[in-house]
């Protein structure tokens, strides 16, 4: 078992990642059952294949779970499904120092953490993600929130997990295309500052795909412990140091928002085109090499991801995305913060692009696809 520490003081806790953990898990979370119950949420596509790995093990360790099944997929993330859920952790009276379970991808997540951060005022979760976007990204770092009407992930807090468990095997029964999807999230890691692991994702990145133990380890392995060390240093991005984690995501969540937040176009593929777009916007205000700018493209491509607006389905006008940007939860006196890049490994924030700037460009790439 590998084990990579999240070091926020009394906050602190253990992402433990192994194959087959979710087979062992009640060993880890027993501790956290009080009186020997635990109520376990997921949605119905996690519920037939990794529910009853998890209920199992659990049963053997002497914990009775209860599960809460979900509608799967980005609509359960909302007012909604949130108001939804607490009813039901109020009628199965959770209390304060219970600790409820997230098993699924970042959907399941996002609203689990969130509701355990405002039920009776905060209660506990643990975090068992069962997709490579939530292994690599959103099961660390404490960030939880819901999407409405006005856009993504604007309603939400920061609220620690007491434990992360990582079963990689759980990506066995993944649609391809939802690992793709989450691989982008890995090849982030690689564009912000470590270049030397992006020359790795071009050289073995595809054996992800075809389920290589190894290189499915160190992917993941290398990704928390780079989460695990932004988050460690900038827990809630007062220095600006998180916020290089949301390398793409402004593009992204607009390209998001314009095809309805759905199965269309998946957060792991926006992100993709949305740090491809990060990429070539930086080239063309000359900020790095245009190589670079297409070496990023190529790459995800190859991935089998959206690189660009054609790619991710999307033919809204520059105006239109950046309206949609308006609304980003990172916005700042009328300002919006972009994460752009000086080359390969060299990523920043910008907090003085112009937005007519990034509307031009987007109108350009409607126009001429790179």
């Amino acid at each position: 078992m590998t084990v990579v520490p999240v070091a926020l003081g009394k906050r602190s806790y253990d992402i433990r990642i192994e194959d087959g953990v979710l087979d062992s898990a009640g060993q880890w979370l027993a501790p956290y059952a009080r009186g020997g119950r635990i109520v376990i949420i997921t949605d119905e596509r996690v519920a037939q294949k990794q529910l009853p790995r998890l209920a199992a093990s659990l049963s053997s360790a002497g914990v009775e779970s209860e599960s809460i099944i979900l509608p799967a997929g980005e609509g359960t993330k909302s007012w909604d499904g949130l108001s939804g859920l607490m009813d039901r952790l109020l009628e199965l009276e959770v209390e304060r120092s219970d600790h409820i379970i997230a098993l699924g991808g970042g959907v399941i997540g996002d609203l689990v953490g969130f509701a355990a951060s405002i039920l009776k005022r905060g209660c506990s979760f643990v975090q068992v993600p069962t997709t490579l976007l939530a292994q690599v990204d959103s099961s660390v770092g404490g960030k939880t929130a819901i999407n409405t009407k006005a856009g993504k992930n604007l309603v939400g807090a920061f609220h620690q997990p007491s434990l992360v468990l990582i079963d990689p095997t759980s990506l066995d029964t993944l649609p391809i295309r939802e690992v793709r999807a989450g691989y982008a999230e890995v090849v982030k890691y690689g564009l912000i500052d470590d270049p030397e692991f992006f020359d790795w994702c071009e050289k073995e990145g595809e054996k992800l795909f075809s389920g290589d133990p190894q290189a499915r380890a160190y992917a993941i392995e290398k990704s928390v412990s780079a989460k695990a060390a932004i988050v460690a240093d900038d827990e809630q991005e007062r220095s600006g140091r998180r916020a290089l984690l949301n390398l793409g995501h402004t593009f992204g969540h607009a390209l998001e928002a314009e095809t309805g937040y759905s199965d269309k176009l998946l957060h792991g593929e926006a992100v993709a085109a949305g740090m491809a777009l990060a990429f070539r916007f930086s080239a063309a205000q000359g900020l790095c090499s245009a190589e670079d700018a297409v070496r990023v493209s190529a790459h995800l491509r190859v991935a089998g991801l959206p690189a660009g607006l054609q790619d991710a389905g999307v033919n809204a006008d520059g105006a239109t995305l950046v309206a949609h940007m308006m609304h980003d939860k990172k916005m700042e006196g009328g300002k919006l913060p972009f994460l752009l890049a000086r080359g390969i490994g060299q990523t920043y924030l910008d907090k003085a692009v112009a937005l007519a700037d990034v509307a031009a460009f987007l109108d350009g790439e409607r126009a001429n696809p790179a």
